[in-house]
């Protein structure tokens, strides 16, 4: 018996034995396949003047961006993969099949660089891998392109994954802080696709977020009702895209005063708010991130209308702050003036004035959006937070109050209600469009789209 340990993530002592006499059955007599997916990605012709820019920023410098790798989630079994959002930004790839891959800038000439792409080749049918190596043999993970299928895809240069370790070393934007800041700050600006793939995103979402509506009835009656609304978000985000862009946060009642609640796993109380906050990831890996907070009765009360309508009016305030040249932080600033005052008139605090509102606040009101949820993260501070506006810009304004259930500065009524009301808009020339403007805001409307759609209108 021949013995060949392909990969280390391989678990050898489950596998079954390999005659001589079936490994040579296995590798003959296999004819050709068609290669899989499109044979040309349709965002290939924007992604060359993404590079030019990018090259233009490093002359004569290697520049390497990886893919990323499989990580293990439990012994032998891998985290579904998603690639760089840079990488999946200069090639166009975003499949799962893009884990270990590396695209290299070499330098050509003075002032420029050819792109190569340096892939995993298809298993070829004359060893074993292609049926014995379980992380990236192709009867366990399917078929992928070959080096010439590749370079017809992405319309560039493609060589072997293997070749790509001998090469000499150069800036890489995992590990370099300065390139992965510049590769941030490129994307600030989306161009009329990314804007479109983030509508997609937007609308999927909504369609998500109305599945949430209708099953509600059965989410009530289940023990863990928040997981129930995960799962059928979920849904929505695999049937229509890549998935969920972020770990959904589907939080009752008092979860709801806690921003980044993920476990999910409490029930439904008719007499509670439900804070949804999820987003549709596209195939092209571009996310929506909408958060509506919801009755479960399907009417505010009103104690809980009162504290809805502020969170509104201050992201009306911050929607129209927002315009190009505005300093970023301007609509935060706007949509915390409401809550100050907001909080002042209920007696919570004694003046607007300072930053005590924080504490019923928590966090900023808003970031950029595009092929991450928080998108562009590693910008410098003075392009990013503390820039201004541009036409083409994508952002969330999402301003929120989450009144602990344990806060003795609060009266016993405000305790335990948490509201976040989020939507996604793009930076025009006028002003800003609400990309999101298919679900309702205000509580009236919130009410009369809830009683629709739980009752199958």
């Amino acid at each position: 018996m021949k013995e060949s340990v392909v990969d280390a993530h391989r678990t050898v002592s489950h596998d079954l034995s390999v005659s001589a006499e079936l490994e040579q059955f296995m590798t003959g007599e296999w004819v050709t396949s068609p290669p899989p997916g499109p044979v040309r990605l349709p965002v290939a012709r924007l992604t060359p003047a993404r590079r030019g820019r990018l090259s233009a920023r490093f002359p004569g410098e290697r520049l390497i961006v990886p893919a990323g790798e499989l990580r293990v989630r439990s012994n032998d079994c891998d985290h579904r993969f998603r690639p760089h959002s840079a990488y999946a930004w200069l090639t166009g790839l975003t499949g799962e099949e893009q884990a270990g891959h590396v695209l290299v800038m070499e330098p050509d000439g003075p002032h420029g660089h050819e792109p190569v792409l340096y892939v995993r080749p298809r298993s070829p049918r004359t060893d074993d891998g292609f049926y014995r190596d379980r992380r990236y043999g192709e009867f366990w993970v399917g078929r992928r392109p070959d080096l010439a299928e590749a370079e017809r895809v992405t319309g560039i240069r493609c060589a072997d994954l293997a070749a790509q370790r001998a090469l000499p070393p150069g800036r890489n934007a995992s590990t370099d802080v300065e390139l992965a800041s510049v590769l941030s700050e490129l994307r600030l600006v989306k161009d009329a696709w990314e804007v479109q793939q983030l509508q997609l995103a937007v609308d999927h979402t909504t369609a998500g977020f109305e599945d949430v509506m209708r099953s509600l009835p059965r989410a009530l009656a289940h023990p863990r009702g928040e997981r129930w609304i995960e799962g059928v978000f979920g849904l929505r985000a695999r049937a229509e895209g890549n998935g969920t862009g972020y770990e959904t946060i589907a939080a009752a009642g008092a979860h709801a005063c806690v921003l980044h609640w993920t476990r999910n796993d409490g029930p439904l109380d008719a007499r509670q708010l439900l804070l949804l906050d999820a987003g549709v990831e596209t195939d092209s890996l571009y996310t929506a991130d909408i958060t509506r907070t919801v009755p479960l009765s399907g009417r505010f009360s009103p104690v809980q209308r009162q504290v809805y309508e502020l969170v509104l009016a201050a992201q009306d305030a911050g929607i129209a702050a927002l315009r190009p040249g505005a300093r970023f932080r301007d609509f935060h600033r706007a949509a915390m003036r409401v809550i100050a005052e907001g909080l002042t008139e209920w007696g919570v605090l004694s003046s607007p004035e300072g930053d005590f509102h924080r504490r019923y606040t928590l966090c900023s009101s808003g970031h950029m959006l595009g092929l991450d949820v928080h998108d562009c993260a590693q910008a410098r501070a003075d392009v990013y937070l503390d820039g201004v506006l541009e036409q083409g810009q994508v952002l969330t304004v999402e301003p929120g109050l989450y009144l602990q259930p344990d806060d003795g500065t609060l009266p016993a009524e405000l305790r335990g209600i948490g509201v976040r009301i989020e939507d996604d808009l793009v930076i025009t020339a006028e002003g800003a469009r609400l990309m999101s403007d298919a679900l309702p805001r205000t509580p009236d409307a919130v009410e009369a789209w809830m009683g629709a759609l739980m009752e199958g209108r």
